[in-house]
């Protein structure tokens, strides 16, 4: 979840800063100054859309680190991060992609995250929550759930449709508010204050629809990444990190806890389960029971 969350937030933030910056220097008043032009305004909303999402894409890391504090290990001080770092790497060469970064961060919740620009300059990272409740082939399962992540280029992938989904949203919010412009305020370009005001109102609410799109595809990577993480220890490895993590506070899970980012227990319904990042930890765990079937 925190992976997601951030790579999300980042590119709100970024296409709205790309969008002002657009405007104040006369290029997006520029495309309706005789009319809305849909050639030229498609253009202008797909640099900002896979702008916002490539330049998120860049900060991943960074941003990662940041948020949650995460201490790169670059030199081993401990036994436990010399197994840490050795695993990832043992994990890495397995699945054919160069040694990402590993990091720590102190926490009490049971997390684990990877990210990164490209497959071969990820970030994998853990929370000491994680290392200190569950067993080591348990944190195994984990840590070969998220180098699936990365081997599978799921953050590039995630970026590319997120860029798309930007392009549609900033399209369409500024037809429909050239639109509401010309019929309901009767401007004449199209380009008043009720342009700006609709544009705005459409942004966030497309915004929201299309989060949905980016939220299954989400989904359906948790599932793949991990049958990736049991290829990489087990079957049963991966179940016992996922029942570890139903175990440890019950059913549902508060939302607080997201090992593998994951933060819902039961399966969920209607508008929650649309804006899930992770699928519940019951179906994850059933899909893995039904391949040994």
């Amino acid at each position: 979840m925190k992976r997601i969350f951030l790579f999300l937030l980042t590119n709100l933030a970024i296409v709205f800063v790309l969008s002002i910056s657009m405007r104040l220097l006369g290029v997006e008043p520029y495309l309706n100054q005789n009319g809305l032009n849909l050639s030229a305004l498609l253009i202008f909303a797909a640099v900002m859309g896979f702008g916002g999402a490539l330049i998120s894409l860049a900060l991943s890391k960074w941003m990662a680190k940041m948020s949650v504090g995460a201490q790169v290990i670059d030199q081993p001080r401990t036994a436990q991060e010399r197994w840490l770092v050795d695993t990832v790497h043992r994990f890495a060469q397995r699945a054919n992609i160069q040694p990402p970064e590993v990091a720590i961060w102190q926490s009490n919740e049971v997390n684990a995250f990877a990210t990164g620009m490209n497959k071969n300059k990820a970030l994998v990272a853990v929370s000491t929550g994680l290392l200190h409740t569950m067993t080591q082939q348990e944190a195994e399962a984990v840590i070969g759930h998220e180098i699936a992540h990365v081997a599978n280029g799921d953050m590039v992938t995630l970026a590319l449709i997120q860029g798309v989904v930007n392009t549609f949203v900033l399209f369409l919010s500024r037809v429909i508010g050239n639109l509401v412009d010309k019929v309901v305020f009767k401007t004449e370009n199209g380009n008043g204050p009720a342009f700006w005001i609709t544009v705005v109102i459409a942004d966030i609410v497309l915004g929201i629809l299309a989060s949905v799109i980016v939220m299954w595809f989400s989904r359906q990577r948790e599932f793949r990444a991990d049958v990736g993480g049991a290829s990489l220890t087990s079957r049963q490895a991966m179940i016992a990190a996922l029942e570890r993590l139903q175990s440890l506070h019950g059913h549902p899970l508060p939302e607080k806890m997201a090992a593998f980012g994951i933060n819902g227990g039961r399966s969920s319904f209607g508008l929650k389960r649309l804006l899930m990042t992770h699928p519940p930890l019951d179906e994850r765990i059933q899909a893995l029971k039904n391949q040994q079937n």
